[in-house]
């Protein structure tokens, strides 16, 4: 009788066995992951943390998205090739970006979305128009706030504690092109003083550098520039090259982008226009060649982000690499790379020195750390706590056999 209820016993447990069993499919439970390094292991979770998001804007298909594009790509593949090469402190980057198609409602609406939902810690702006008005917003947000618009206004922490400007504002880059064009005019040996004229983007990034670049020119005896905008989406600037020419301009500084500035070289061709032109940063570029063509030869530029220099070596043979078209524009594309490595080089800093990553770490590393090398691109970038213009002198380029030359070395505006 013992032995039966022994059976019964062992025969009731090995049932409970197969009950348990079939309930779980007949797989062992699963194991924590392994934390360990090792061949056998699960794959370790990144030690740095989660990854760092930085907002940013960008016009795909508004009025200046011919240049936008470029900068965008540029800026796009330098996150992509900071993560291949480890991220920030074993932390990967996340850039959160969409066109907002040079529409300042949507640029505000874009910023306010990444930086309340997405929670970025810093921010890639685009045009003058949106980058003043989020000015406010981005002072009360403390988000360290880096902008392809170098307007002036923008450059006082004392006034917006949070922009900072990596290259020449554009009123230093118009004065640059002035005191060029004083010697140029001088070197020609030509008589008395030259009369200057804009041919300016109808907004506020082509009025920017205007009551600045007028002052230097008054405070150098030369009478008033004449100021012409372009209308937005002309497609003949003949009329506005009637008025330059009727004014006597010898020098025209243009403040717009590629597109419009060739559409004015071209046309000032077919009307026997004889001027000097000279573009700022905006259409200082190899975009301006292609669309110009032959007409291009001879034109002048403020050229602040040379596509020379190991730096500049390092974002286009990433660009080869990975198969990235940005449409030959190397300057442009090589802006937003660089633009965008000067952001992170403060985050990486705030890292670096043990801080917590907030807007107001970011901000103070980025006011005390020191030149930042952008690799022969620019000269060092530097902040401080009282000047948030970054960089103070550019050189001077001419078109030569289709290529953009160095005429000059560097120059500064004051």
């Amino acid at each position: 009788m013992r032995n039966e209820r022994r059976w019964f016993n062992l025969l009731a447990l090995m049932l409970a066995l197969a009950v348990l069993l079939a309930a779980c499919g007949g797989q062992p439970q699963p194991q924590p992951p392994a934390t360990g390094g090792g061949t056998g292991g699960a794959t370790p979770a990144p030690s740095g943390g989660p990854p760092i998001k930085i907002g940013a804007i960008f016009d795909l298909t508004g009025a200046t998205a011919d240049v936008g594009t470029p900068y965008s790509k540029g800026q796009i593949a330098f996150i992509d090739w900071k993560n291949a090469n480890g991220g920030v402190a074993g932390r990967q980057l996340q850039l959160i970006s969409q066109d907002y198609a040079y529409e300042v409602p949507r640029a505000e609406e874009l910023y306010t979305q990444f930086v309340t939902q997405d929670r970025v810690v810093a921010f890639s702006g685009w045009g003058t128009g949106d980058t003043e008005a989020l000015k406010g917003k981005i002072t009360e947000d403390k988000i360290p706030f880096i902008s392809a618009s170098y307007s002036a206004s923008l450059a006082n922490p004392a006034e917006t504690p949070y922009n900072f400007l990596v290259a020449p504002t554009y009123s230093d880059q118009l004065i640059i092109a002035m005191k060029w064009a004083l010697d140029d005019w001088k070197a020609k040996g030509k008589s008395g003083l030259p009369k200057f004229a804009y041919l300016i983007n109808d907004s506020p990034f082509g009025r920017s550098p205007l009551a600045d670049g007028t002052a230097f020119a008054k405070a150098n005896g030369i009478e008033t520039p004449l100021e012409v905008p372009s209308p937005r989406g002309a497609t003949d600037l003949t009329p506005q090259l009637t008025q330059i020419r009727d004014y006597g301009a010898n020098y025209v500084f243009l403040q717009n982008v590629s597109s419009p500035a060739a559409l004015a070289i071209k046309n000032a061709k077919s009307l026997g226009l004889d001027v000097q032109f000279v573009c700022l940063n905006w259409c200082a570029n190899e975009l301006l060649i292609k669309l110009a063509g032959a007409d291009a030869e001879g034109v002048v530029g403020a050229v602040p982000f040379s596509p020379e220099g190991e730096g500049a070596k390092v974002a286009l043979n990433f660009a080869k690499e990975k198969g990235i078209d940005y449409g030959g524009a190397d300057s442009t594309f090589v802006q937003g790379w660089t633009a965008m490595s000067i952001l992170v080089a403060g985050i990486e800093r705030t890292l670096k020195d043990g801080k917590e990553l907030t807007g107001e770490n970011i901000k103070n590393t980025l006011e005390t750390m020191g030149p930042i090398d952008t690799g022969g691109v620019t000269p060092p970038v530097v902040f401080s706590p009282t000047d948030h213009a970054g960089a103070k002198a550019l050189r001077m380029f001419r078109v030569e056999n289709g290529k953009w030359v160095a005429i000059t070395d560097f120059i500064s505006a004051r």
